[in-house]
């Protein structure tokens, strides 16, 4: 069981930027790890994956502008968002996925762009 908890939320102006972390209360470098993002009234989308050897991919609309990084060291996962569009808006939330399984899930950090 991995517990996660996301942090570095909260409301910027367009063009601004957050960076998001997720701590996990054990090791995580087995598992890839994900960020998604639920605007409202839609349904949960993914925004960036790492894999256990770093590499990452992107959702169309965070290419360029959005980096996913990892530190197994301190079992944490980061989401860096610059020139952050009120699109962004949405509750991020952080996900290890290793199979249907071992399949967790944080609580989500809301992020509000301000246009």
């Amino acid at each position: 069981q991995v517990q996660l908890v996301e942090s570095g939320g909260g409301l910027v102006q367009a063009g601004g930027s957050l960076r998001l972390s997720c701590i996990a209360s054990g090791s995580i470098s087995s598992y890839p790890m994900n960020w998604y993002r639920q605007a409202p009234g839609k349904q949960r989308d993914l925004v960036a994956s790492i894999s256990t050897s770093d590499s990452a991919h992107y959702a169309d609309s965070a290419m360029g502008r959005f980096t996913i990084s990892r530190d197994n060291a301190k079992n944490t996962v980061y989401l860096q968002m610059n020139s952050l569009k009120p699109e962004d808006t949405g509750v991020y939330y952080c996900n290890a996925r290793l199979n249907q399984w071992s399949d967790y899930w944080g609580q989500g950090t809301q992020v509000t762009v301000s246009s």
